[in-house]
């Protein structure tokens, strides 16, 4: 049998993450590894309750302690005390939102237990700590609104009393009209209502900064790990600072996991630079774990309730759906924007021909919400899948056949949505029989009689999702030859882990005719890199890879015009290997750093190619779980994944990508839970009350692709970082709540599905 070979480098090569040396070896260099001369160092004073007025009483003694160097409130700040929101959208009655005015540091009233009062910079962190807590502050506690449906009920505290409503916004899209008249004509409806969980992200490195003032330019310098610095420079510059942004500049070092959370900016940016300003030298501040969970933007949070109309055969025929999405105290910079993005892919893989979407935003006196991994999307399907399920239920029918019957089929695509998004490739029954297979779907039976007869509940789950991501634009990437033969790219996306490094650095070897070592790629660095788009959405290779590959490709034409005028022969006659230009089927050749040292500037190409569409991965879950009924404890025990991401640039980086994305929705399905009681206050603040899925808690994935290339993307690709958060927690939780009902009777069950809720749900239904 012949064999194809696995190339060593380019499209489609497994190739290993160059990174993992340093990482692993403690040679990675994070923010807070970075010792800057002369720094002091800040913490925040954050409000202890979640409503309340507030006055600072004992600032100037705080002043006056022992290493104190500064002390800012938002009186000292005046001017540049507003954190803006980004995402401003059109309602259903054609006015825009209110979107209340957020202070960097808050003047008379904190609205969430985290809220930022004052910033202290002393010599040292214990002195800046002694006098942040040596300042008095005189509270006038004031009732919170707490809940995303409690803070609608009439009677409800106010978070805005200037704004008369919890209400935030008020958003819709389909064809009422049609919707309405689906449901007259429907043989069955079927409803339901579920909770997505309040996530906190925590990734493993807690946010960091230094900031710095040069004098003598009037320049700043903002280190921290971001998501992409070049947004943020603008945001602090033009909305918070009133400077030029080309007066700062924003570098990150390595970045320990972003998700959404590292993508925003937050108040301790501005203030380390404000402080480095006025002390004429740098200030580092460090967050603690605890801050993180009171402080940095939280994910989900939605409570959404649906139905679906289905004719005599189970098709589905309509669609409705509302949902209120907690904004938290504040609108954070994208946070209206999540849900918007949401109620356009509620469909799923579905021909629903009426369809109807509402979302509600809800202001309470909690941390704000915001982007994390998939950013409305995960919400979206989890709804659509929990309710297919619930629905294949009511009409006896198998879940698989029930979801395959209303697919949008192969011949439809390319295939635009009543949200007008425009799937453009795919093939969904396919994955999902060949999932179905891979799991052994079909002996399912077997394996259940034999958890009953351990005493075992054992249930099985799938979900089908699309995903819109990698979105319209395109991210310049330049190449530079360097004077040794080496390659240097820049290029404005930027890496939390992905292994950006060695997937561009494959592609660019491969044209290059180089080593991966030999290429280096600068990103985080908004002087050394004129632009960037940042990573968030899945965007990063889509993308950032086609301008990488035009990058290559012009270099490589420019690098052949010099060496063919050197060794008198024509480009065609040319290719590049091993840092040389060889005349094909002689030994005359020019090295790469002749080429570069005969040119007075640095021989550079830059390029970017532009996207007008999304991509649109998607796949089938299908997972297997077995059930405790004494004790609640649930385990995956089987877990296949099949998805579509068209061209595959790299199946190691990809499966890592899958496995974590998963991962991380699994552990919100099963183990996270953000809770605050009636007072506002956080009580899962920590790893002592939050649990975070350990590698015991999550199973060995199951793999594989059944790809069909993009026609939108310039390669083909299509976005891979999110997908694994979205098809997750509906696969298991559509498996969770097969082997209670079929069990125990128990007809719901929302995230998390902890031990304590599970055994609670077996023992409700049961008594």
């Amino acid at each position: 049998m012949n064999q194809v070979a696995t190339p060593k480098f380019g499209i489609g090569a497994p190739v290993r993450r160059k990174e993992d040396a340093a990482f692993i070896s403690g040679k990675g260099r994070y923010t807070d590894d970075l010792k800057v001369a002369g720094a002091a160092h800040a913490v925040v004073l954050r409000s202890p309750l979640a409503f309340a007025k507030f006055t600072l009483e004992g600032v100037d003694e705080a002043r006056a302690m022992d290493g104190v160097q500064l002390i800012l409130t938002a009186a000292d700040i005046e001017g540049t005390n507003s954190i803006p929101c980004k995402a401003v959208l059109r309602q259903l009655d054609g006015t825009k939102h209110w979107v209340p005015h957020r202070e960097v540091l808050c003047s008379e009233t904190a609205r969430f237990v985290g809220d930022a009062l004052a910033f202290v910079v002393a010599d040292t962190v214990e002195q800046a700590r002694a006098a942040m807590e040596a300042i008095e502050v005189d509270y006038e506690d004031v009732d919170p609104a707490i809940g995303t449906e409690a803070a609608l009920e009439d009677g409800a505290p106010l978070v805005w009393p200037e704004h008369g409503s919890n209400e935030a916004f008020h958003i819709g899209m389909g064809n009422k009209e049609a919707m309405e008249e689906a449901f007259q004509n429907a043989h069955h409806v079927t409803k339901i209502k579920v909770i997505n969980n309040r996530l906190v992200s925590n990734a493993i490195e807690p946010r960091a900064c230094i900031g710095e003032f040069d004098g003598e330019s009037g320049r700043y310098t903002l280190t921290t790990g971001t998501q992409g610095g070049h947004g943020m420079r603008d945001l602090i510059a033009k909305n918070i600072l009133n400077v030029d942004p080309k007066d700062i500049r924003v570098v990150t070092p390595d970045v320990g996991g972003g998700f959404g959370t590292k993508m925003f900016t937050y108040l301790e940016y501005p203030l380390c630079l404000i402080a480095a300003k006025r002390l004429g030298h740098p200030v580092k501040w460090l967050q603690e774990r605890t801050e993180h969970f009171m402080s940095d933007a939280h994910g989900r949070d939605n409570v959404s309730t649906a139905e679906l109309a289905l004719d005599e055969t189970g098709k589905m025929i309509g669609l409705k759906v509302h949902v209120l999405a907690n904004m938290g105290a504040y609108l954070h910079e994208f946070g209206p924007g999540i849900p918007q993005i949401g109620i356009t892919m509620t469909p799923g893989l579905y021909d629903i021909p009426a369809t109807w979407v509402e979302a509600t935003g809800v202001y309470t006196n909690t941390v704000p919400v915001d982007a994390f991994r998939g950013a409305g999307r995960p919400e979206a399907l989890y709804l659509m899948e929990r309710l297919a399920d619930k629905a294949a239920h009511e009409m006896g029918m198998d879940p698989a056949e029930f979801r395959r019957q209303s697919f949008i089929p192969d011949a439809a695509l390319p295939y635009t949505t009543a949200f007008g998004r425009m799937y453009d490739t795919g093939s969904f029954g396919t994955h999902l029989t060949k999932a179905l297979d891979e799991i052994h779907y079909s002996t399912f039976a077997e394996r259940e009689a034999e958890s009953k007869a351990k005493g075992l509940y054992r249930g099985v789950g799938l979900s089908t999702y699309v995903e819109a991501c990698a979105f319209a634009g395109g991210e310049e990437a330049k190449l530079e030859l360097n004077t040794n033969g080496s390659v240097t790219l820049l290029i404005g996306t930027q890496s939390n882990g992905q292994g950006h490094a060695t997937a561009y650095g494959q592609v660019i070897a491969e044209h290059l005719g180089l080593q991966l070592d030999q290429v280096e790629m600068v990103q985080g660095d908004t002087d050394r890199v004129a632009t960037g788009g940042g990573t968030g959405g899945s965007r990063s290779i889509p993308i950032g890879m086609p301008s990488v590959k035009a990058a290559s490709e012009t270099l490589v034409k420019k690098i052949k015009e010099i060496a063919s005028e050197k060794l008198e022969v024509g480009v065609g006659d040319l290719t590049l290997e091993d840092g040389q230009v060889r005349v094909v089927g002689t030994d005359q050749q020019v090295s790469l750093v002749d080429v570069a040292g005969s040119q007075p500037d640095t021989l550079s190409a830059a390029e970017k190619v532009m996207q007008d569409e999304c991509t649109y991965p998607n796949g089938t879950h299908v997972c297997e779980v077995e059930i405790d009924p004494e004790t609640g404890k649930t385990d995956v025990v089987s877990y296949v994944i099949v998805d579509d991401f068209g061209v595959t640039v790299n199946p190691m980086l990809l499966a890592g990508q899958v496995h974590g994305g998963a991962g991380q929705a699994i552990s919100q399905a099963l183990c996270e839970n953000t809770v605050y009681d009636e007072t506002g206050q956080l009580l899962s603040a920590s790893f002592m009350d939050y649990h975070v899925a350990r590698a015991d808690d999550l199973p060995n994935f199951d793999f594989s692709t059944s790809n069909v290339p993009s026609t939108t993307n310039a390669m083909g690709i299509k976005g891979a970082g999110e997908a694994g958060s979205i098809g997750a927690a509906p696969a298991v939780m559509n498996a969770v709540q097969y082997a209670l009902r079929k069990n125990a009777g128990v007809e719901h069950i929302d995230m998390p599905a902890t031990p304590v809720a599970v055994w609670s749900a077996i023992q409700d239904a049961q008594n």
